[in-house]
Formats: C-alpha cells, sequence, structure tokens
C-alpha cells in the first residue's frame, strides 16, 4: 500500500517540480515574442492537471499562466514605451508593428477611445487581438499603470477561457495524451479560424 502510494505520488511531485517553471517561462517567452501558442500550453496543462491527484493542481495551473501572461504582456508594453521615446526606436516596437495590419490597429484604436481598457479583456480572448490593442495603446500613451490595471483581468480571462478549454478535452477521455491532442486541436481551431475567414471573404469578395 504505501510503495504503490509513494509510485504515484514521485512521479506527480516530480512533474509539478518541472511543469510550472517550464509552464510559467513559456508563457513569458510567448508574451513577449508571440509565436509560442501559450493557449495550447496552457489547455495542454490544464488536462495533466486534471487527472492528477494532487489537491488544487488545475489552480495552481491557473494561477502560474495568469502571471506569466500579465508578466509578459507588462514587459513587452514597457520595451514598446521605451522605443517610442527612444530617438533610435526598438526592435521591440518594430516587431509589434509588423505584427499588427494597419487595419486590425485602426479597429484596436477606435475600439480603445471608445471602451478605454476593457478593451484589453477582449484583445486576450480574441485570436491575434492582443498585438494590435497594444499598439493602440502605446500609441495613445497610456501610462503603464493604467495599461497594468486592465491587464490584470485580460490575463485572468485568458487563462479561465484556455484552461478551461483543456478540462472539456481532458474530461472526454481517460488518457491524458488524448485530452491533450483534443485541447491542442481546438484552441489551434480557435487561432486559425478567424484569419482563414478573413482571407476567404477577402478572395470571394
Amino acid at each position: 500500500m504505501i510503495l504503490s502510494l509513494t509510485a504515484q505520488v514521485t512521479p506527480e511531485s516530480t512533474q509539478q517540480a518541472v511543469g510550472y517553471p517550464s509552464l510559467f517561462l513559456l508563457i513569458l517567452v510567448g508574451a513577449l515574442v508571440p509565436v509560442v501558442p501559450t493557449g495550447a500550453l496552457v489547455s495542454s496543462a490544464a488536462v495533466v492537471a486534471l487527472h492528477q491527484t494532487a489537491p488544487l493542481t488545475l489552480l495552481v495551473v491557473f494561477g502560474v499562466s495568469a502571471l506569466a501572461a500579465f508578466l509578459g504582456d507588462i514587459a513587452l508594453y514597457w520595451l514598446g514605451r521605451r522605443g517610442m521615446h527612444s530617438k533610435n526606436g526598438s526592435r521591440w516596437l518594430a516587431a509589434i508593428r509588423d505584427r499588427a495590419p494597419e487595419e486590425r490597429l485602426a479597429q484596436a484604436q477606435r475600439k480603445l477611445a471608445e471602451h478605454g481598457v476593457l478593451v484589453l479583456v477582449l484583445s486576450r480572448l480574441v485570436p491575434a487581438g492582443r498585438i494590435p490593442v497594444m499598439l493602440a495603446c502605446l500609441m495613445a500613451k497610456m501610462p503603464l499603470r493604467e495599461f497594468a490595471r486592465g491587464d490584470v483581468p485580460a490575463c485572468l480571462a485568458w487563462a479561465l477561457t484556455y484552461q478551461l478549454i483543456g478540462i472539456l478535452g481532458g474530461s472526454l477521455f481517460d488518457e491524458p495524451w488524448e485530452g491533450v491532442v483534443v485541447a491542442v486541436g481546438l484552441t489551434v481551431l480557435i487561432s486559425t479560424a478567424p484569419t482563414v475567414w478573413r482571407k476567404v471573404r477577402r478572395v470571394a469578395s
């Protein structure tokens, strides 16, 4: 009985000791360099947590994900502000501009003017919406403190949404890897569907 319990607890403890810092770093890097599929990471981590016996595992995944996303956003926004005040600009600001099409940027600026920092919450939930809104905030010279106040609920809502996707995928299967496949598939579908739809409409018109 004791050996069986030890065999079950040790792998989970090892996974958590390695998994939580890895999840934090990957989401942090993904916020700074928007090429890492951070939503899929959160969903996959939620699937694994769902199949573990340790209490509060899902809550820890939620907290780690939201905190990493928030710190990444704040760091990127700070770098963008520094780039706007720099005589020679900033490679970080240039990277943000490259990922914000003029049409999306203009739309983000209009919504920011109408709704203020509430737009940050939606920008985190809408695929490819975070960067245009962040750039609109930079161009509006929004103070870092005000941006941070709006980004807190945005990151919480983002982490909760993708964790629920993971829980949904993980609850359908007994094996964690099957739930991970479903969760990743759902997040990829959600993130790519709007882009594909816009391209189809553009071609059709």
